[in-house]
């Protein structure tokens, strides 16, 4: 996650992260010129209502869902299925949802060798 918001920042993207884990606050919002910290850090569980109601009060042009771990994952791919990330003009940024899905279920994950060889 750091390694990302580092990336972010360089090409000058305002950053705003969900992070459950308190403990790790050191890391989230430490600044310097070496590890650029997120813009702004909200501390509360990742559901998908707390999801929505950051993203309408801050409006981000894009979510990246693959940073944050299995609940993430879950939250991205529901917020997408149920349209609400698309109502919210926000475009999933890295790795799609479409990709996710096809990794989450063994069925399509084991068709995609066979399609590629």
């Amino acid at each position: 996650g750091s390694q990302c918001i580092k990336a972010l920042k360089e090409e000058g993207i305002e950053v705003i992260l969900i992070n459950p884990n308190i403990a790790t606050v050191q890391t989230s919002t430490e600044k310097n010129d070496a590890t650029p910290g997120a813009d702004r850090v909200y501390f509360l569980p990742i559901r998908p209502h707390v999801v929505m109601d950051i993203i309408h009060k801050e409006k981000p042009d894009g979510i990246i869902v693959s940073m944050g771990g299995q609940t993430a994952l879950n939250v991205g791919v529901e917020l997408w299925k149920t349209g609400q990330l698309q109502e919210a003009g926000v475009e999933v940024l890295g790795t799609q949802i479409p990709a996710i899905e096809a990794t989450e279920d063994r069925e399509i994950f084991s068709q995609k060798p066979r399609r590629t060889a």
